[in-house]
């Protein structure tokens, strides 16, 4: 195996295999990336067990095919040093090591044979559709930072992946709570499509958003009963999914939040970070005291002080309610448009936080006790 390629090609790349190769894997394999240089082309593979991820790199010069696994992290520490757009020139030679040169660098990297490579081709080709990868990045963001840590309760460790109707209008919703907080988007589909309710897991949601990042297309999808496979020009993603069951998120959604607070959302964002700095863990509640035109954000820490800030509004009720700053700066971070609006019920009861620049999506977040 014989091959030349561009340093940042090949950097992009490997960053993409770092997301899937598990940091404390324990079957060496694991930790190495498969290359396969034929054709004019560079395929990288990279693998968990629960993620298979592929990327090709085109328009390469192949001086002899063959393929090789080495470990990713290595050659990836290597190739992000190497200047950038230097052309990286890599040989297998004889003593199964792949040296690799550029410019005055040469190094000899340990190989484990192909053959150990677990690679399974699976045909996913019923029930495949289509969507713009902006659509999908987006619908993604505005909802996996909702999504549970907690080990115990697999099913919320993931987004929630469904067709919805909503009159006569077919959407790909998505949903993520952690019971603290919820994220509900949705994209409008252009005809139906025939996908099964699926949970994806939370690290294929971020691996998928590092690639989405960077790439502007269509993402054709395509599930089977336990996987999914998202595949790009040149990437292409397979991943397992969460086999359990998501909670009714419908029933959650507050229905008689009348108290509408509607507030510039840059405004809201940097009052609400500014009191909750005094808060060393964000642990303390940012308090809520509401009065007809003004709202008084404050945070009382016991052990740094206190802070508090009050903003000019229209409001039309008394109400204090308390929430966890970290949540309300998740979602107002995720807000497209110039203002945001908060549906309020009483003390005890969820917020309703929408964007009035985008319709299809909603958020709902708990108030703290006390």
């Amino acid at each position: 195996m014989k091959f030349s390629v561009n340093q940042q090609d090949l950097q992009q790349a490997l960053n993409y295999c770092q997301g899937v190769i598990e940091k404390r894997g324990t079957l060496p394999i694991l930790s190495n990336i498969l290359l396969n240089a034929n054709n004019s082309k560079l395929i990288l593979t990279a693998t968990d067990l629960d993620i298979i991820f592929i990327h090709q790199i085109n328009n390469i010069e192949v001086f002899e095919e063959g393929k090789t696994t080495t470990t990713s992290s290595i050659m990836y520490d290597i190739v992000r040093k190497i200047s950038s757009g230097k052309k990286i020139n890599l040989t297998l030679n004889d003593k199964n090591k792949l040296h690799l040169e550029s410019d005055k660098s040469i190094f000899n990297l340990n190989c484990i044979s192909h053959s150990e490579f677990p690679v399974t081709d699976e045909n996913f080709n019923q029930n495949e559709f289509s969507i713009k990868s902006k659509k999908l990045l987006k619908l993604l963001n505005k909802c996996k930072f909702s999504i549970s840590n907690d080990e115990t309760r697999h099913y919320l460790s993931g987004i929630y992946l469904h067709q919805t109707e909503v009159d006569e209008k077919k959407y790909l919703t998505a949903v993520a709570t952690d019971s603290h907080r919820m994220s509900i988007s949705k994209i409008r589909l252009e005809k139906q499509i025939d996908f099964e309710p699926i949970i994806l897991p939370k690290k294929t949601i971020f691996q998928l958003c590092a690639i989405l990042d960077n790439y502007d297309g269509e993402v054709k999808i395509s599930n089977m009963k336990s996987k999914i496979k998202f595949e790009l020009s040149n990437s292409i993603l397979i991943s397992k999914l969460i086999d359990g069951k998501f909670p009714n998120y419908i029933q959650v959604i507050p229905k008689n939040n009348q108290k509408k607070l509607e507030i510039d959302l840059k405004l809201f964002l940097n009052s609400v970070d500014r009191v909750a700095s005094v808060s060393l863990d964000k642990k303390d509640g940012v308090k809520f005291s509401l009065k007809k035109d003004t709202l008084n954000l404050s945070v009382n820490n016991t052990n740094s002080g206190d802070g508090n800030e009050t903003i000019a509004t229209k409001f039309e009720h008394d109400l204090e309610i308390s929430f966890n700053s970290r949540y309300l700066i998740d979602v107002a971070s995720q807000l497209d448009g110039e203002k945001i609006e908060l549906h309020f019920n009483d003390t005890g009861s969820p917020v309703l936080i929408k964007d009035p620049s985008d319709f299809d999506s909603i958020f709902i977040v708990m108030p703290m006790k006390g």
